[in-house]
């Protein structure tokens, strides 16, 4: 292949890239004619993709090797890495569960006790595969405890295989169950469990649309092709997402039914009675609306139907539907996320992202607010109707997570698990700032670094954010931050629009025809770094993955001078085709489709990343990152966008795409690729910054 070559003047490194070929590819969308040069790299299974995969990787190696420090930061994130991780205990049956790892495992492994017995080794997903690149998805015990179904993941797809053993003798029972995507894992008392999937499609299981979602019920003892079909199997009952789960008393399923990812109807069945009816809790899809608990047929809701921030509601399921609720916790100015913990509710709410939690009883009662740890996000709550010890996950920016346990009787709080670990906290702080975006909107940002630190502009900030589908960015520790932060690096996270931080409202005033807020807002938060002195344009680089790298995607094109580094990691970059990529149709509540409308096709290629690079433009380095088996956002959105920028990059900034084989979404990557990964990404971005040795060698 011939090769682009592109030198810094400070820099002794060259930057060689193959050319890719254009071919003449033209849709038309409402009389307008789009070319799409790249319409090949789509074709994920042909030897010229491959060869085009390769010939890019050995050229992103050829730079990245030559960094100076490149293995030094290895090391240190090794290092750092390889300290004892452990997960709240959780009991099944007669044991006690929990997950650990060693330090450097790729996976963590389970372990379990019984009573005060000594800890063994329940389940290791080291074991499945040599290099570490199948992983262990979900694990659901039956209601005994004596089964437990488990999902794998092999090189990172979401297409899943579902293991049955008994936990007693750890022998497999069954026949492994395959072809299963986007599952939970519900059972019903111990002779079976519901499971979610689609049909194999036709042609790449890596990129080919699926959009029809069905339930299952798998008895134990019966070969798969006997499972019954639940739900999902006409086009009536058709939906992208359809999930099952069943109450803790086994009296009810309950199915949640989905176009896109926000919004669902709800159905119940009561299995008490053979043969009954699906009845209708929700028939539209206005709200996320699931059921949190019951009490014989008194059914707990959590909704935002009419509560864009959530509330608490009661209903008999003889009569279920929206007009028979009544307010149990009203909503708030805060986003609610409920638990149910023993014979209590557990109301989380987000404060400015920050994590506050109510303890109420079945009627409504206020108990009183938990006593956390300090200022950061609790998670993991929830715990069995007999249990009154629940165990809960702290943590901040520069605070590694540790476990507490929470007697629901009393309210105490103890620490139940601390980490070891080769960082000092308390040489590091947090603080949190509100900027003003474009529209005059207030965002807040938390922005974290070592104390002490000199407002001169000249530090190194890596400004990182997601901005999209109702999620939210709460503070939690980062073994690979921590390794930045240690440089003398800046960490800066701005709760951007099309989040969940402040409900409803602001996710959907980040969506469809007002997706340009969310870029907005991520443009603002490092106009605010700049101008207050925490960095400048030469040492700032923007970092988001899935709809975080749409979010470098789109920044990167419309304000290629606000920053000098760009890293947009498995990214939705074609927003034209997007959704015609296996479960990518979902999305359209947060994007809007190309199909839509002339106005929403205009909207979606204005800034759509790979329509919108253009010629004579000197784009800030930029390492794009995705891997070959990503069948969540294929890895043709990465492919074309590199490709686009490499051949229309103007100047002495390099562009390069690092292509992990093997490996998917991110979901169970093993440690060692992570470790690679980040080794690679922070010595690219500081060596762009013009770091000749790393910042705290100077």
């Amino acid at each position: 292949m011939a090769c682009k070559q592109n030198e810094s003047k400070k820099h002794k490194i060259l930057a060689s890239y193959p050319e890719s070929k254009k071919v003449d590819s033209v849709d038309t969308y409402f009389g307008v004619k789009v070319k799409d040069p790249y319409r090949w790299l789509e074709d994920d299974r042909s030897p010229e993709t491959e060869a085009w995969v390769v010939a890019e990787n050995k050229a992103t190696n050829d730079y990245l090797k030559q960094i100076p420090y490149r293995d030094t930061l290895k090391q240190r994130l090794s290092e750092l890495w390889n300290y004892e991780k452990v997960g709240a205990p959780f009991i099944e049956g007669d044991y006690t569960y929990f997950y650990k790892n060693d330090g450097l495992q790729n996976q963590h492994v389970i372990y379990r006790k019984k009573g005060d017995g000594a800890p063994e080794i329940f389940l290791d997903p080291n074991t499945f595969s040599m290099d570490g690149t199948v992983s262990l998805g979900a694990l659901s015990f039956s209601k005994n405890g004596e089964i437990l179904a488990y999902s794998i993941s092999e090189g990172g797809s979401d297409w899943r295989k579902v293991i049955i053993m008994d936990t007693e003798t750890k022998e497999i029972t069954e026949d492994t169950l395959v072809d299963i995507k986007f599952s939970g894992l519900s059972w019903f008392k111990n002779e079976g469990f519901y499971y979610s999937s689609y049909d194999k499609p036709k042609g790449s299981e890596l990129s080919a649309k699926t959009d029809q979602h069905k339930v299952y019920y798998h008895k134990l003892g019966t070969p798969q092709n006997e499972d019954t079909l639940i739900y999902g199997g006409t086009p009536e009952e058709k939906h992208r997402y359809t999930t099952a789960h069943v109450t803790e008393d086994d009296k009810y399923l309950l199915l949640s039914l989905s176009i896109s990812t926000s919004g669902n109807k709800l159905l119940l069945k009561d299995l008490s009675k053979p043969n009954s009816p699906f009845v209708s809790i929700l028939d539209h899809d206005n709200s996320d609306t699931q059921v949190l608990t019951n009490q014989g047929s008194k059914l707990f809701l959590e909704t935002n139907l009419d509560a864009p921030n959530k509330k608490i509601v009661t209903v008999d399921a003889s009569n279920p539907t929206p007009e028979n609720w009544v307010d149990l916790i009203p909503e708030t100015e805060q986003v609610l996320s409920p638990a149910t913990s023993g014979n209590y509710i557990l109301a989380h709410y987000m404060v400015d992202a920050i994590s506050k939690v109510k303890q109420y009883n079945f009627d409504g009662t206020l108990v009183r607010e938990i006593k956390l740890p300090g200022l950061g996000t609790a998670s993991g709550f929830g715990s069995k109707k007999d249990e009154n010890i629940d165990y809960f996950h702290f943590t901040n920016y520069y605070t590694p997570g540790s476990n507490y346990s929470l007697n629901t009787e009393t309210g105490e709080v103890k620490s139940y698990w601390q980490p070891s670990i080769d960082f000092n906290s308390s040489d590091y702080e947090s603080h949190q700032v509100f900027y003003t975006s474009k529209d005059g909107t207030k965002v807040p940002m938390m922005i974290t670094h070592k104390k002490g630190l000199k407002l001169n502009g000249k530090n190194p900030t890596m400004l990182y954010a997601y901005g999209g589908f109702n999620i939210s960015l709460t503070p939690s520790f980062s073994i690979a931050n921590a390794v930045w932060m240690e440089q003398g690096g800046i960490y800066a996270v701005p709760n951007l629009r099309g989040g969940g931080e402040y409900g409803k409202a602001w996710h959907d005033a980040g969506t469809k025809m007002q997706k340009q807020n969310v870029f907005d807002d991520f443009i603002a938060a490092g106009e605010y770094l700049i101008k207050n002195n925490y960095t400048s344009s030469e040492f700032l680089a923007v970092r988001g993955g899935s709809n975080g790298g749409l979010l470098v995607g789109a920044t990167l094109t419309q304000r290629p001078d606000l920053m000098r580094v760009a890293l947009p990691a498995v990214g939705v970059l074609d927003m034209l085709r997007y959704h015609t990529f296996t479960s990518g149709a979902g999305w359209a509540y947060d994007y809007g489709t190309s199909e839509d409308s002339k106005a929403m096709f205009e909207y979606l290629k204005a800034y759509s990343p790979v329509h919108q690079v253009k010629q004579d433009i000197q784009y800030p380095a930029t390492l794009v990152t995705t891997g070959d088996h990503d069948d969540r956002v294929v890895p043709a959105h990465s492919f074309k966008f590199a490709a686009a920028l490499q051949a229309n990059q103007t100047g002495n900034h390099p562009v390069l795409i690092r292509i992990e084989t093997d490996a998917g979404h991110g979901a169970g990557t093993p440690v060692s690729k992570i470790i690679d990964q980040y080794a690679d990404i922070f010595g690219f971005t500081l060596y762009n910054m013009d770091f000749e040795t790393l910042p705290n060698s100077n």
